[in-house]
């Protein structure tokens, strides 16, 4: 192993002993920048690419710690695939390569939103977004397939009882159209039980800690309409609240911004809104960063730095807090079969929301096609990289969509 003058940052070495990284910090801060500059498809296609470039490909994150990573990721509120990002930055770097990881995933994407809400602002709406989502978001729709159908058939393999709860997880996702925590809590213990059942029940295990962390939780009342802040101080605590009070990944922070943006402190139109969530949709990046851009729209760039600064803090702190936890006690049979439990319920969730999404996006014959087109694409060219397919179906949702309605 060749070791950089900084001790933090290794050279990667495809002979370095067990547990020691085979890449230096700024390789995998490099990653995340890249991934948050041309990662689409929301939450759902980000961690399949984590899984896929990280733990396939390179193999800098062995299936375990990514197994942990994802299970931290959906027991904690705020956005999924920046949780997980920010644990894989964990792993072998600690707290540095965290925070490191976890502003160059955010980084981009927040820039992006806020450029575009200057276009917005300066234009008066962006009429083209949903010409450009209508391709858009029929290609994701095949991006998010394959990467479920990967995810699947490595984290499931054949065991019956995973394909149970993943099955489960997958019909609940669609008959709901959320995520719900009390199923992962309960896929886990559920595998748990069966699989290294406590000798002593609830006598020492951590278990218990695990089942009464989403109550506690839950128990948080919102407080930003019973104090008369200043408008920043009103973002701030506001977005706050939907960083560490909303479970789910992704969308599922929507309906909780739209009480509070439009009906409650009247911040946005419906019209607005809307067009915040296409935002979201038709940048790369994490979904949650629409916060940003309703930020700007509220108070211009310093509310877009407020708005988004208070939505990552609380997944930054609920990630690296309990990490250190599920690095010391991760390999025991009971948190092992936990973390299957809870991860087999993931991947069932995020296969319901391809087929929640797709019910969204596609719509007609061309956003069928274009679906298609994506998945066959990915499947005969491993290799393609996926910002050309994306950008290839926004030209042709313009062309269809604007040749549609005209």
């Amino acid at each position: 192993m060749v070791q950089n003058e900084n001790a933090a940052i290794r050279v990667p070495d495809d002979d370095a002993p067990p547990g020691m990284p085979r890449y230096s910090l700024w390789h995998l801060v490099l990653y995340a920048l890249k991934l948050g500059t041309f990662g689409f498809g929301g939450p759902v296609a980000l961690v399949g690419y984590m899984y896929r470039d990280l733990v396939e490909d390179r193999k800098w994150i062995s299936e375990a710690d990514y197994k942990e990573g994802l299970t931290l990721a959906q027991l904690m509120p705020g956005p999924l695939a920046a949780q997980l990002a920010i644990y894989l930055g964990y792993v072998h770097y600690r707290n540095l390569g965290a925070t490191l990881v976890g502003i160059a995933f955010v980084i981009p994407s927040f820039i992006m939103v806020v450029l575009i809400g200057m276009a917005y602002v300066v234009y008066g709406g962006l009429d083209w977004m949903q010409a450009v989502f209508y391709g858009v978001g029929a290609c994701v729709i095949g991006i998010v397939a394959i990467s479920a159908y990967k995810l699947t058939t490595k984290s499931i393999g054949k065991d019956k009882l995973l394909w149970a709860i993943y099955l489960v997880s997958a019909a609940v996702t669609v008959i709901t159209e959320s995520e719900l925590i009390a199923l992962f809590l309960a896929a886990g213990v559920v595998v748990w039980l069966v699989r290294a059942p406590p000798r002593k029940w609830f006598g020492g295990s951590s278990m218990p800690g695990l089942l009464a962390m989403s109550a506690q939780l839950a128990q948080a009342t919102p407080i930003a309409a019973s104090v008369d802040w200043s408008l920043l101080s009103q973002i701030a605590v506001f977005f706050a609240e939907a960083g560490a009070f909303v479970f789910g990944s992704g969308l599922a922070i929507v309906p909780f911004l739209y009480g509070g943006v439009v009906n409650e402190h009247h911040w946005l139109t419906e019209r607005q809104f809307v067009d915040a969530v296409a935002v979201a949709m038709i940048t790369p990046g994490p979904v949650v960063i629409t916060t940003g851009f309703i930020g700007y729209l509220v108070a211009g760039f310093s509310g877009a730095v407020v708005a988004a600064l208070a939505t990552f803090l609380p997944c930054y702190f609920f990630t690296i807090i309990p990490a250190p936890y599920f690095k010391k006690h991760g390999k025991l049979p009971a948190i092992v079969a936990f973390v299957d439990g809870v991860t087999a319920a993931a991947i069932g969730t995020i296969t319901g929301a391809v087929i929640v999404l797709g019910k969204r996006s596609i719509v007609d014959v061309p956003t069928i096609l274009l679906a298609l087109v994506t998945v066959a694409l990915l499947w005969k060219f491993k290799k393609l990289p996926e910002p050309v397919i994306v950008a290839a179906a926004a030209v042709v949702g313009l062309l269809i969509y604007k040749g549609g309605t005209s």
